[in-house]
């Protein structure tokens, strides 16, 4: 794992969408091409040795990190959207 500062290129929004939650605008992060890269690298290590095929990521920022993150991989990626965003059949997974 590296000792790259994420927390300085993630910016937290209180009150956001209503009171009482904080915001994580991770879009500095994902702008910033060394901390993208890094962040990348570091969840990929993590599960380098894990076995794993495919990666999910849930909508829409996992889009952005969990599809990098099976390229650095070198394994597929499954976008986990809300109901009835697609057209085609889908698998349902419920989860607490």
């Amino acid at each position: 794992m590296s000792s790259f500062d994420y927390e300085s290129r993630i910016v937290s929004i209180p009150d956001y969408p209503e009171p009482g939650v904080i915001f994580k605008d991770i879009m500095p992060l994902v702008g910033d091409p060394v901390a993208f890269k890094s962040a990348v690298k570091d969840i990929a290590d993590r599960f380098r040795d894990a076995g794993a095929t495919k990666v999910v990521g849930p909508e829409a920022r996992g889009f952005i990190i969990g599809s990098a993150v099976a390229y650095e991989l070198g394994v597929g990626f499954v976008p986990a959207r809300k109901p009835g965003k697609l057209p085609r059949a889908v698998y349902k997974q419920e989860y607490s």
